[in-house]
């Protein structure tokens, strides 16, 4: 049993501390979203990557996989904020049995964290067809949110996008009560290589989650972050009230940090 345990956390430390990470199969998905928490919110769209193991999961935004992989193989470079690759959504996931583990770059630092992978599940006693899967509904209430899943027990793997797991199959899609964050596999299939690029953040600095939070909102209403580029008063003053309209109008993914 010491064993077994000391097994568990080595895999873990591999896990947020490597670069690569051996794929054997890949589920894309479609999120629509709305960032803004404001009436006739525009629903905004973006596509992520689930690379899949026996063992674990590895989930990030796609123009971040293949911007990664770019600078990787250099051929984009290191610092390069190239709009192409741009995406909001800049976390690193990654999903073993017992913890989640996530990597954010903000205000160009890199900063981790981890939280117990103890998403609580009801499954419902009802189904429908997804594409060609049959799949099962589960309800859960995780990050302030109300969440419904539908998984395909046809793909027996226990993931899922964002940090949706632990249902007997692959989740197909899933959303919240307010359909505000609405993910949706797209494809799935086998992709036995080794991602190279996975986790572009090995240096970032280990925080608690709840100061990703806050570090999070206080990017987003900097009211600093025109003044070498803007020497107008009035327009600075007027970005300065839009950003600070946007922190209190942000609709982040999860409402709380449990």
């Amino acid at each position: 049993m010491k064993k077994l345990i000391i097994f568990f956390i080595l895999l873990s430390v591999k896990l947020i501390s490597q670069t690569s990470f051996n794929v054997v199969y890949e589920a894309d998905y479609k999120l629509q979203y709305k960032m803004l928490n404001v009436q006739n919110a525009k629903l905004e769209e973006a596509a992520f990557a689930l690379l899949i193991n026996e063992k674990e999961s590895y989930f990030k935004n796609m123009n971040k996989y293949v911007g990664d992989s770019l600078r990787y193989e250099k051929r984009l470079d290191e610092n390069s904020s190239n709009g192409k690759y741009f995406t909001p959504f800049r976390e690193n996931i990654g999903t073993t049995n017992g913890k989640i583990y996530v990597t954010a770059p903000i205000s160009n630092k890199n900063f981790k964290y981890e939280e117990n992978n103890d998403i609580d599940w009801k499954l419902i006693n009802e189904y429908k067809t997804i594409g060609r899967y049959k799949v099962q509904k589960a309800t859960s209430k995780k990050y302030g949110r109300n969440w419904i899943a539908w998984f395909a027990k046809d793909i027996p793997f226990p993931f899922g996008p964002y940090k949706f797991n632990k249902l007997p199959g692959l989740i197909v899609e899933v959303y919240d009560d307010n359909n505000e964050y609405h993910y949706t596999l797209y494809k799935f299939g086998k992709r036995k290589y080794v991602c190279k690029s996975a986790n572009m953040n090995t240096d970032a600095k280990f925080v608690e989650k709840s100061k990703i939070f806050d570090y999070q909102r206080k990017e987003i209403a900097d009211q600093n972050q025109f003044n070498e580029v803007i020497e107008d008063k009035e327009t600075l003053n007027m970005l300065r009230k839009k950003s600070s309209e946007r922190a209190k109008q942000y609709n982040p993914i999860e409402l709380s940090i449990y």
